[in-house]
């Protein structure tokens, strides 16, 4: 019989959609409601079913599963308050709860029906009094459901409108479906043809939820509609087969397998344009896109021309970030729409939360262009940083060739003016002194940042080594952090060699006689440890700021201007960095970053 096979399969659907909206429940608010309340309406065509399945004798159980249904009544009501974001007071949905679970305590412990014969579909309950007030209640959970979902579908706005209005079209199909047991109920001389559209009920349901909050329940939406839209044609087909000229079977069978074949591109083609709305691409759209975006020579050159380009093609403002998508806010789509399998790349979309199917089926392909780009200008900038490397590479060496011969040559003379000095004046010996003092102080400095570097890393305590420099420099103060060991996988002397630069620059910061206060603090965190030194001296000059760390870029007036770049060459050596950084009320402060080489990557 057609109603029993299509209630049978209502039933296995209606349950497998349950574990699915289980699996994504995440995703969806309410989503564990609404597959409780699918799971009890699968109880209740069950309960119907039951006696046709195994006959008159399972009377008792059948009435015992169809009596759940006020209690699946209440779960749907509950559902459409979660969902609609409805502010409804506690006592509300606990007065829903009680009112369903009394109507199933009453119908479990008192005779709700009998069965009765009806014609098409066999054995079928039949409510008495206490049946029908158990259906009352029911049927006013479900109106105060569905009352939910239309107050809310007034007043919502788009995206979210449309997924209520999803819910409440499939709520009114199943009304409309639940008509043919009003039919049978009533003994009305009428096929329970709406009967036939119940196993569309669930699936509108969860769909129309789904297809905003899991992108790939469209993905299989587009397969499923076109494998039925080629089912019914190929149907068609072998219908129409008897009014060829010629009658056989072979030439049939040739004849459907044909017009399968030639009808499956147009109906694939139709079912994507139904299930993503708008969501058509052409090859000259991604031709055009390549273009555009092949102008962009930086990852923030190209994070704009995308967001321009997917905002303009969508009509929606968007921002579109690449990177490894490890940093999201709430509302962000992440879109693994770079292939990450082949390029690495992750698109997130910012101001994208619910968007249609349709600008998701651009988005999705438009980001495959995108990673193509990125991967492009990933390795334009690999090539560029090598090539920098390189020629920074050139330029130590010949420093270093000059810095050696410098040193050597005016080692002599220094020696000579040293010892014609000796019998001069204290005022003249202490001035020559300190001048050949600068002098050999930027040789040794010159001939340290110009040599090749061989690390020596080793696990040890950075607080130790800072608070040990500290104590060698009056009017020094230490945060709590530093008491506490901080471990990091370093070379000792050379961090040393930094840490000396950083105090003895702010220690000459003032050019008063004021002495400079100084301040070391540090942070721990989960894949780097961070140290900031900082001073209330006179500042850095704007003008420098932006080559501070380069070579001879000096803040200090008896520098060598070799102190700041020593500092971020033995900081890159370690894998870490430097920065000049705001932390109020010290007028300069340089945050020293030293990755732990043994940090969670997540």
């Amino acid at each position: 019989m057609l109603i029993r096979a299509v209630l049978g399969f209502s039933i296995i659907e209606t349950l497998a959609l349950a574990g699915m909206l289980l699996w994504w429940a995440d995703r969806v608010a309410g989503a564990r409601l609404l597959a409780a309340f699918l799971s009890g309406i699968a109880l209740w065509m069950a309960g119907n079913e039951l006696p046709n399945w195994l006959g008159p004798g399972s009377g008792d159980i059948a009435m015992a599963m169809i009596g759940f249904s006020p209690l699946t009544s209440a779960f749907f009501f509950h559902f459409c308050v979660v969902f609609c974001g409805v502010r409804l007071p506690r006592w509300g949905v606990v007065a829903a709860y009680l009112l369903g679970g009394s109507a199933t305590l009453a119908v479990q412990l008192l005779t709700p029906g009998a069965l009765v014969w009806r014609e098409h579909v066999g054995l079928i309950a039949i409510a008495n009094t206490v049946g029908m007030v158990a259906s009352m209640a029911w049927v006013l959970l479900g109106l105060g459901g569905i009352a939910v979902l239309l107050t809310a579908l007034a007043r919502a706005r788009r995206p979210a409108f449309n997924q209520i209005a999803a819910v409440t079209a499939s709520c009114l199909w199943g009304v409309v479906c639940l008509s043919g047991y009003g039919i049978v109920v009533l003994d009305l001389p009428l096929y329970p043809f709406p009967l036939l559209g119940l196993p569309l009920y669930p699936v509108i349901l969860v769909y129309g939820i789904l297809r905003y909050g899991v992108f790939v329940s469209n993905a299989w939406a587009r397969r499923a509609l076109a494998w039925a839209l080629l089912l019914a044609l190929g149907a068609v087909v072998v219908a129409l087969t008897p009014l060829l000229p010629i009658e056989s079977r072979w030439i049939g069978g040739f004849v459907v397998a044909i017009s399968c074949i030639a009808l499956n591109g147009p109906v694939r083609q139709f079912a994507e344009r139904l299930v993503y709305p708008g969501g058509a691409v052409s090859a000259a759209d991604l031709q055009s896109w390549r273009e555009a975006l092949q102008s962009a020579d930086s990852m923030q050159a190209l994070e704009n021309e995308a967001s321009t380009l997917l905002s303009r093609r969508t009509g929606t403002q968007v921002r579109v970030l690449l990177g490894d998508g490890s940093a999201q806010a709430p509302g962000d789509m992440p879109c693994l729409l770079g292939a990450p399998s082949s390029h690495g790349w992750t698109i997130t979309l910012h101001g994208w939360e619910a968007a249609p199917p349709g600008p998701r089926r651009v988005a999705e392909l438009f980001g495959t262009v995108v990673a193509d780009a990125a991967e492009r200008v990933a390795q334009g900038e690999q090539i560029a940083a090598r090539e920098r490397e390189r020629q920074l590479q050139a330029r130590l060496a010949e420093l270093g060739s000059l810095a050696a011969t410098v040193a050597h040559d005016i080692r002599n003379p220094l020696n000579i003016i040293a010892m014609a000095v000796a019998t001069a004046s204290p005022d003249v010996r202490r001035e020559v002194a300190g001048q050949v003092g600068r002098i050999a102080h930027l040789s040794s400095d010159l001939l340290d940042y110009a040599k090749p570097w061989k690390l020596v890393p080793q696990r040890y305590d950075l607080a130790a080594q800072v608070r040990a420099a500290a104590g060698r420099l009056p009017h020094c103060t230490l945060g709590a952090a530093l008491q506490a060991p901080l471990l990091i996988d370093g070379d000792s002397r050379r961090v040393e060699q930094a840490l000396t630069n950083l105090l003895e620059n702010a220690r000459a910061a003032s050019g008063a006689d004021t002495p400079v206060a100084v301040h070391i603090d540090a942070e721990q965190r989960a894949d780097a440890v961070l140290l900031h030194v900082c001073d209330d001296g006179q500042g850095v000059p704007e003008e420098i700021r932006h080559r501070l760390f380069e070579p001879f870029a000096s803040r200090s007036p008896g520098g060598t201007g070799l102190g700041l770049a020593i500092v971020a060459r033995t900081l890159a050596a370690h894998g870490g960095s430097v920065a000049l950084t705001q932390r109020p009320p010290w007028t300069t402060c340089f945050t020293l970053t030293f990755p732990l080489k043994d940090a969670n990557p997540s």
